[in-house]
């Protein structure tokens, strides 16, 4: 008898039917603003990003990934991310696609820079701008 290991779910996570999260999330030193779509979310973050707050920045975006099909964020604004960071990116991406959330990152200066350094061989998924993301999501509906 043979068995089927599979590395993701063949379908997608069912999406919560509830009221999704709060627009905002806010640390001592960064904060986010999440623009929702009919079936997705731009989340644009600002400020620093470092240990004391990548986590929470992280369970934030699950929680309105729960909600999506697709997932943009938007880190141009970002004017610091430390490798604390750039691990909750990791887990951000790794957690949408067990989920077959379509994820993506506008990374700004800071977040660039530390790609080079963290990510060189370009795991990460990221796109140029949030318009250019937008644009290669299928069946977007208008984000609000």
């Amino acid at each position: 008898m043979h068995t089927v290991k599979t590395l993701a779910p063949a379908l997608p996570a069912p999406r919560i039917h509830t009221p999704p999260p709060c627009d905002t999330w806010e640390s001592h030193t960064a904060r986010s603003v999440t623009h929702w779509g009919c079936s997705g979310a731009v989340i644009s973050v600002d400020g620093e990003l470092d240990a004391s707050n990548a986590g929470q920045l992280a369970e934030h975006v699950q929680r309105c990934a729960a909600y999506c099909e697709w997932l943009v964020l938007d880190l141009i604004d970002l004017e610091f991310i430390g490798t604390a960071g750039f691990s909750a990116l990791k887990t951000i991406t790794g957690r949408c696609a067990d989920t077959l959330v379509h994820c993506t990152t506008v990374p700004g200066v800071a977040v660039t820079r530390l790609l080079r350094i963290c990510d060189p061989n370009n795991e990460l998924p990221t796109t140029v701008s949030v318009a250019e993301a937008l644009a290669g999501i299928p069946d977007l509906r208008s984000v609000r």
